[in-house]
């Protein structure tokens, strides 16, 4: 592939710092490509925001795929904003801005906590029985996904992250797994919450039967079918903070899920994304190498919620701060690597 004048300039300027050619890994390439996603030579990034989607799912009412209740979706997102969860820690540790978005939570939330209501009902439909949500309520999901990012990027936010809650919505993101990358709904299937083996097991039978259910025609019709209302979301959210030239942090499952739903719609979305961290919820690994991603971290996580982003971001600012910052061997008067 021929590189651009950008892409050219970009890598000289990686080259020529004072420091053996590669010598800074995944730092390098991580410099080259937010250089490429924000279409300078001098990238920088500014008002980091993490926003996390939360929505219920209609499967998890009967509780044969999830260990935990579904009032704890409602219960976690009271915890993001009384600052107690894990993302709350990280983002602030790593002064990121952090967002909580009620895209479809069982609960009606008081509108002085500070979350934003997109609310698009009150979970979704179970999918043993009729697809998640109908294709408007996708589109509604969209719509009001893309006004939030709108809205952040107007505020002088370039790099957004993305994280999600909602109990049952792994097994939303196995079965989206299975549809786009053709991978046996078995191998899909992980622990979640804290499932045993015989849990597992259970699982992935009761998702295969909802798999083989289905016949999905689109992306978006595979996401109404299979999806959740954050799901729905981040989707289009991945879509839109690309189509500003935003840097898009991906994190773990559930968002990558997501984002192969989004790539399928618009293939142009990978060019925008970074990969945080490798999760360690079965079924990630295969997401990525479907991708061909290479995460920066690889920390056992499997949380979600958006923490591997969290976590990643600071890496993304090391990495244009040694591009923008460091010396070259002619500006330090050092000598480079011999043409011997």
């Amino acid at each position: 592939m021929v590189k651009t004048d950008l892409q050219q300039a970009l890598q000289h300027k990686i080259d020529t710092k004072t420091k053996p050619l590669g010598a800074l890994g995944k730092l390098e390439n991580l410099a080259f490509k937010i250089g490429c996603i924000q279409n300078t030579e001098t990238p920088k990034i500014t008002n980091p925001t993490i926003v996390v989607f939360a929505g219920d799912h209609g499967i998890a009412a009967k509780g044969e795929v999830n260990p935990f209740p579904q009032e704890v979706t409602a219960q976690m997102v009271y915890n993001f904003v009384n600052g107690g969860a894990a993302i709350n820690v990280f983002s602030k540790t790593n002064d990121i801005d952090l967002k909580v978005v009620d895209a479809g939570v069982n609960h009606t939330f008081d509108s002085e906590t500070g979350i934003i209501d997109a609310k698009i009902d009150f979970g979704t439909k179970n999918y043993q029985n009729e697809p998640a949500m109908t294709l408007e309520q996708c589109e509604e999901a969209f719509k009001k996904a893309e006004t939030i990012v709108e809205n952040l990027h107007k505020n002088g936010c370039n790099t957004i992250g993305f994280g999600e809650m909602g109990i049952s919505n792994t097994s939303s993101a196995a079965l989206l797994m299975s549809y786009f990358t053709k991978t046996p709904i078995k191998d899909c299937v992980g622990s979640g919450t804290s499932l045993d083996t015989q849990g597992i097991s259970k699982k992935a039978k009761i998702l295969e039967s909802v798999f083989q259910k289905y016949t999905p025609q689109s992306p978006k019709e595979a996401l109404a079918t299979f999806g959740g209302f954050e799901i729905a979301m981040i989707c289009a959210a991945i879509i839109k903070a690309s189509a500003l030239n935003m840097v898009v942090v991906i994190d773990g499952f559930i968002v990558t899920s997501a984002l192969l739903v989004a790539k399928a719609i618009n293939p142009e979305v990978i060019d925008h994304a970074v990969f945080a961290h490798n999760s360690n919820e079965q079924g990630h690994k295969t997401m990525l190498a479907f991708l061909k991603a290479e995460p920066l971290l690889d920390l056992g996580l499997r949380l979600g919620e958006g923490t591997g982003a969290a976590l990643a971001i600071p890496l993304l600012r090391a990495s244009v701060d040694f591009l923008n910052n460091m010396a070259s061997f002619e500006s330090a008067g050092v000598s480079g690597e011999s043409e011997n």
